[in-house]
């Protein structure tokens, strides 16, 4: 459907206008943002601001009740949207529970050539082997090569499925909530593995989903910031992310300060829960 999509030279994702109705209700309502080349952002928000919707839209599962998406120059219903996710890497705990215990490290990252979930008895090339070992290394993961995914920490999980989307050269790469139950060690390690990639110069425009500030390093320069289904703002994240807008963002008194390079939350005050008789 439509014809094949060209790179774009000023926009990597562009939603216009988008809104979602689901279920007679207004999940997305008037979203607007750009992501450029050579920009990564981070989408921030609370449970519920429409993170989740925002990723199945650019995913093509969640149909746009209105507005337009254009993805790395093809735009949503102009194109068949399997083909283009080809192009896009995503990495999410969704796909956590879906790769057998047995598959190796190496033939899960193998198997992201295919898009399938390891390699399921399919045989392995040298030169297929030779690129996932590149790309494990890229994410600091080589040692784990022969280790069955079934005794890979979650930590280790997150990093190969890294590696796994970055086979097929995609031109975007989307982190979806990463660190979800990492513990503070791994936590820490993974999103400096992260940065890492983010800074590396042949890699894709990143776009990373969390509600926890102190994940966002400085290789992400730019913030969505989601409240109610809709833009509260979008921008650089230096400017944005402070103690009056995200106190706005996430309806309670925030403080933030800065911790070296890198974003904190000091302090959370929430509103009294109670009135006075």
């Amino acid at each position: 459907m439509g014809t094949a999509p060209h790179e774009h030279e000023d926009y990597i994702i562009r939603v216009q206008g988008l809104q979602v109705n689901r279920y007679n209700a207004r999940v997305l309502d008037g979203i607007d943002w750009t992501v450029r080349p050579n920009e990564n952002w981070v989408i921030l928000g609370p449970n519920g601001a429409g993170k989740t919707t925002l990723l199945s839209c650019l995913m093509a599962y969640v149909p746009p009740s209105k507005g337009t998406i254009d993805v790395l120059g093809a735009r949503w219903g102009q194109y068949d949207w399997r083909k283009l996710r080809e192009r896009v890497g995503i990495v999410s705990a969704s796909l956590l529970h879906r790769i057998p215990d047995a598959e190796t490290a190496l033939a899960v990252v193998v198997g992201g050539l295919h898009a399938q979930m390891g390699l399921r008895g399919a045989a392995m090339d040298d030169d297929a082997r030779t690129e996932a070992l590149a790309h494990l290394e890229r994410v600091n993961a080589a040692h784990l090569q022969d280790r069955p995914w079934g005794v890979l920490s979650q930590g280790e999980r997150q990093r190969v499925l890294i590696a796994r989307a970055l086979m097929p050269k995609p031109a975007l790469l989307i982190v979806d909530e990463p660190c979800g139950g990492l513990d503070p060690v791994a936590r820490e390690t993974f999103v400096r593995h992260l940065d890492q990639l983010a800074r590396d110069k042949d890699a894709p425009s990143l776009v990373l989903v969390t509600h926890h500030i102190d994940e966002i390093t400085p290789a992400f320069s730019h913030v969505l910031l989601l409240k109610d289904g809709r833009t509260y703002a979008a921008g650089l994240a230096a400017e944005l992310i402070n103690d009056e807008t995200l106190s706005e963002v996430f309806g309670a008194d925030l403080h933030v300060t800065r911790r070296g390079d890198r974003f904190h939350l000091a302090q959370v005050e929430l509103a009294s829960s109670t009135s006075s008789s």
